[in-house]
């Protein structure tokens, strides 16, 4: 599809096509964070406005669990939405059909948007981009919800390293586009307080209403088979890049014999790989166990809750992930690996961030089991809580921005 069929197609409206006695909520986001931040939503709005999505990344399988229509086509990215990551994944996202997909995903959202009242979008300067057209073609109202970018990125970046992370230009700081499109929001909803302060003193009305990341942190789910040592949380992420970390986290547990590692597992069984020599029993849909002959690491699926909750330190190569863990106080160990998601680029972002709540370290076996040990002596296991508490800061959002759909859907009125 071309860029101008793409904008026909959300010019083409049919502004009648509102048949459902509630009011439509088009949901738009682009990541896994993202889709899940955006499905918490959704839940709080159910019963009360008809809800619909467009993952623009993925198949937003949260979405669906709360009930959510999806519209629109699947975008499968290599990278897993990292396109700017590196050269690699851009190459690699362009012969996967990045561009004509992407035009696609435009009139799909336009579409989508034809019986809404407010389009969401949960996601970067791309995702409100399509939110804008599809809800300005439309006329519904736009709520933006900004999860990713923090003003705390900037702080000793410098001319030096702006230059050195170029590819993350707009994810270190929000472009004018992005701050142009967010004026004209109804509402624009931000992660931290100090990214607030950036958006007002560049004249958007921004809210910081808590971190949207501890939102979306699970209880513990169930109890896990603990042994009395301290915990040692091994969070390989969501993206490809666990094939690469978690042997490496393994290498690491094995030299720390005094602690207990658990493995936070996203994916299905046979995505684990493991290290020369290690092997993997399967003791249930939601457990197994892999093993050198002498260490031996439980690793669970659905039950990162419970891992964040028991961890004393954690050893992390995600995105999410590592700020739940800073932000519930636990200090977090981290490498960098070739990518998608967790390269050096994205843990030197990532470190500005969380401050000492997060340690980067070479990936080396011996260099992260050092470190474990070193963050977990008590005077750098307490600073490591002060910068996590306080630059994640507490949850609570979700309630407020719901209110806000709401009140902008017409539904809180009787």
């Amino acid at each position: 599809m071309s860029s101008r069929a793409a904008i026909l197609a959300c010019v083409t409206i049919d502004r009648n096509d509102r048949s459902s006695p509630l009011p439509g909520a088009l949901f738009i986001s682009n990541g896994t964070a993202e889709d899940l931040i955006g499905a918490a939503l959704a839940d709080r709005l159910r019963g009360r406005v008809r809800l619909s999505y467009a993952p623009l990344v993925g198949e937003g399988p949260a979405y669906a669990r709360v009930g959510a229509v999806k519209v629109g086509r699947t975008l499968r990215l290599p990278s897993g939405g990292f396109p700017f990551g590196s050269a690699a994944n851009l190459r690699a996202d362009l012969r996967a059909g990045l561009i004509r997909e992407s035009l696609g995903q435009w009139a799909d959202a336009c579409r989508g948007a034809r019986a809404a009242r407010v389009v969401v979008v949960v996601g970067d300067a791309y995702a409100l981009m399509v939110g804008f057209l599809a809800a300005r073609r439309a006329g519904a109202r736009l709520v933006h919800v900004q999860p990713l970018l923090s003003a705390q990125y900037l702080e000793g970046l410098g001319v030096r390293g702006a230059l050195a992370e170029l590819n993350a230009l707009g994810a270190n700081r929000p472009m004018e586009y992005e701050l142009a499109l967010a004026r004209r929001a109804d509402a624009v909803f931000v992660r931290d307080a100090a990214t607030a302060r950036y958006y007002a003193a560049r004249g958007v009305p921004a809210s910081f209403a808590g971190s949207f990341a501890m939102d979306v942190l699970n209880p513990p789910e169930r109890p896990l088979p603990l042994d009395g040592r301290p915990v040692l949380a091994l969070l390989p992420g969501s993206r490809e890049d666990h094939r690469e970390s978690l042997p490496l986290m393994l290498r690491a547990a094995a030299r720390l014999p005094g602690w207990q590692a658990l493995v936070a597992w996203p994916h299905d069984w046979d995505a684990l790989t493991l290290p020369d020599g290690w092997t993997l029993a399967v003791q249930g849909p939601g457990q197994a166990e892999v093993t050198d002959g002498q260490t031996r690491v439980p690793v669970l699926r659905r039950a990162f809750g419970a891992v964040a909750h028991a961890a004393t330190v954690a050893v992390g190569t995600a995105g999410t992930a590592n700020e739940q863990l800073a932000g519930l106080g636990v200090p977090v160990v981290a490498f960098p690996t070739s990518g998608p998601q967790f390269t050096a680029g994205f843990a030197r972002r990532q470190a500005r961030l969380l401050g000492r709540a997060l340690t980067v370290v070479a990936p080396d076996p011996e260099a992260v089991a050092q470190a474990v040990t070193g963050v977990a002596r008590p005077t750098a296991q307490a600073r490591a809580a002060l910068d996590g508490l306080t630059r994640i800061g507490p949850g609570g959002a979700l309630p407020r921005v719901a209110a806000r759909i709401l009140e902008l859907s017409g539904a809180d009125r009787p």
